[in-house]
């Protein structure tokens, strides 16, 4: 049997060590379910208008499967063979009022500014590109990570974050948005979100607002603790 070799931190790996998890079966266990999810995406045919390219993206929110549908008709209308990654951040940014929107403006991030790395050629799209695909899978895997039994278009934007390799990710970063940074607003934005809607009839119109006031000392405290273990 090929051995896979997987990668912690320091203190991932000696937390593992001090917890006795068994490591190697639920690596095993966590590895069957992304294949299977991943297969089931790049199996998706995208060349029927009639088909859902969302199908397959059970606990999906209507909203990130709207998102979803935008990358996959920017994709068809620039006669591109693969729905990529970049078509995703685009599909996000074009939607215009998901929640991943309102996390990179209260994070300093002006969605605007941001273009992602489009082409344009003459096949429309068959398929989502193993960026897409594994942007989707680690979407889900934000999700479940932080026991969230929905999969939102704050963790699609997660999902694109992590995969440093992608030039979605890339166009991202270059306007100041990081893994960490972002995944921390999100925590704390949807804690935002739970209080606003909880007291506030309609809280869209003060949710940027609301979000940048709760994130301001959360993010201030959290470069200064970077900065003083050297990480910054």
């Amino acid at each position: 049997m090929p051995k896979v070799n997987v990668y912690l931190s320091d203190d991932l790996a000696e937390a593992v060590r001090d917890s006795g998890v068994p490591l190697s079966a639920i690596c095993q266990r966590a590895l069957e379910e992304s294949v299977r999810r991943v297969t089931a995406i790049r199996a998706t045919v995208l060349g029927d208008v009639d088909t859902d390219p969302t199908a397959s993206l059970t606990h999906f929110t209507d909203r990130a499967k709207a998102v979803v549908r935008l990358a996959v008709d920017r994709a068809r209308t620039d006669g591109v063979p693969e729905v990529g990654a970049e078509h995703l951040l685009h599909g996000l940014l074009a939607e215009g009022a998901n929640l991943a929107v309102h996390v990179l403006r209260a994070t300093g991030v002006d969605p605007a500014a941001i273009h992602p790395p489009l082409s344009t050629g003459d096949t429309p799209a068959t398929r989502f590109a193993p960026s897409a695909a594994a942007a989707l899978e680690l979407a889900v895997t934000e999700a479940l990570t932080h026991g969230h039994n929905y999969v939102g278009c704050e963790h699609l934007l997660l999902g694109i974050l992590a995969d440093q390799e992608t030039p979605a990710a890339h166009s991202l970063t270059t306007h100041g948005a990081t893994l960490k940074q972002t995944r921390t607003a999100v925590l704390a934005a949807l804690a935002g979100y739970v209080h606003l809607r909880a007291n506030t009839p309609d809280p869209t119109p003060a949710l940027t607002t609301a979000l940048r006031a709760e994130l301001a000392p959360l993010l201030d405290r959290l470069s200064r603790l970077e900065h003083h273990a050297g990480l910054a």
